[in-house]
């Protein structure tokens, strides 16, 4: 007899839902990974850019880190947006489906 769990794992329909999961998993962490070691490596290798002065104050690091921190946060909001609206219907159905006899 085959477990509920095999039957689940086996099917095209979660195989399906496992790869957009990692495919999503990786873009968004690639692209919040290239955004923070971007912003680390200019200011490594390009500190009289990121010392330039733009105000009496403010140096141009003060508005990429902010950037840094808005380009995160928007991510976020892809990735719970796409949950929301995408995975969390996929598994939805992948139950409603299995729970049928």
């Amino acid at each position: 007899m085959i477990s509920t769990e095999t039957k689940i794992v086996k099917t095209t329909e979660f195989k399906a839902l496992v790869s957009s999961r990692w495919l999503i998993a990786a873009i968004l962490s690639s692209l919040v990974s290239l955004t923070y070691y971007g912003f680390i490596l200019m200011i490594g290798l390009s500190k009289t850019t990121v010392a330039r002065k733009i105000g009496e104050a403010t140096t141009l690091g003060i508005p990429l880190a902010l950037l840094v921190i808005v380009v995160c946060f928007f991510l976020t909001i892809v990735y719970v947006l796409w949950s929301n609206v995408k995975y969390d219907n996929l598994v939805t159905s992948l139950r409603n489906k299995l729970s049928q006899p």
